[in-house]
């Protein structure tokens, strides 16, 4: 088979998220893993390799090699799984601090990205609750119904008061669900990067615990230990987790509108 122009050999099926098909295979003896998805909206794996490289800091969690990248699929290093650990865990959450002080120039990126199959504007803005709302929260309530519309405004009108102390952007992954984690023995490889963006590191951090990454606890405190969280995170967590419900809600429907309205009541009321 061959993908992004590379020949691959000894190709078998692997699990590779929920959106895309993908390989375990060979080129030239040295074993690669590769991903694809039919009819693929051009970019996609472009932004993912973006986000990779965006990643990618002296410190932070590991990420893989890019080896080869088109509108038809990307080419990766292949990493051996392994189960998580609580000692993983804590290097993990420490790496990730790192990776979140290595800052950029402003929030958003350079090219806009995806999140899962869904395009993620990225247009770059100084300030980050305006860059929240905009380009994370209202272009995604298409899939709400009036009610839960008009409450996420609600929440778009007062976000100022409820995004707490200013932060500098800090390198986030942006989709980073325990399925974009892959535990290895040599620690938390961070893959399925195309939301990579300049954000605010909460973000990361709530949706690690949104969907319950394992030892969450052990990641957050081991975090904490190197870069402390601002005062009140605690209460911004239904705010970092929203983006997220509002996807899930566009592509899957079903109660995540309505969980989505219930984040943005919580972050209100934390005012």
């Amino acid at each position: 088979m061959r993908i992004a122009g590379i020949a691959i050999s000894d190709a078998h099926p692997v699990h590779g998220g929920d959106i895309c098909e993908a390989w375990s295979g060979q080129i030239e003896g040295r074993q690669v893993f590769a991903k694809a998805l039919a009819g693929a909206a051009p970019g996609l794996f472009a932004a993912d390799a973006r986000g990779l490289e965006l990643l990618r800091v002296e410190g932070g969690p590991s990420v893989p090699n890019v080896i080869a990248v088109s509108d038809d699929g990307l080419v990766l290093d292949w990493i051996d799984p392994a189960s998580p650990t609580p000692a993983t865990a804590r290097e993990f959450g420490r790496r990730l601090a790192a990776m979140h002080t290595s800052r950029l120039p402003s929030f958003g990126a350079s090219h806009d990205g995806f999140i899962g199959p869904l395009p993620l504007p990225n247009a770059p803005s100084p300030s980050w609750p305006q860059f929240y709302a905009e380009r994370r929260v209202l272009p995604y309530v298409e899939a709400l119904n009036p009610q839960q519309r008009k409450t996420i405004e609600r929440l778009c009108e007062h976000i100022d008061e409820i995004a707490g102390p200013a932060e500098p952007p800090a390198r986030i992954h942006g989709d980073l669900w325990s399925g974009n984690l892959l535990w290895a023995d040599d620690g938390v490889w961070l893959v399925d990067a195309a939301s990579a963006h300049g954000g605010h590191r909460e973000t990361d951090l709530a949706m690690l615990a949104l969907f319950g990454a394992p030892y969450f606890d052990r990641i957050l405190s081991a975090y904490q230990d190197v870069s402390a969280l601002a005062e009140g995170w605690q209460q911004r967590v239904s705010l970092h987790q929203l983006h997220a419900l509002l996807v899930h809600a566009t592509l899957f429907g079903g109660g995540y509108g309505e969980r989505a309205a219930a984040a943005a009541t919580a972050a209100l009321s934390a005012r």
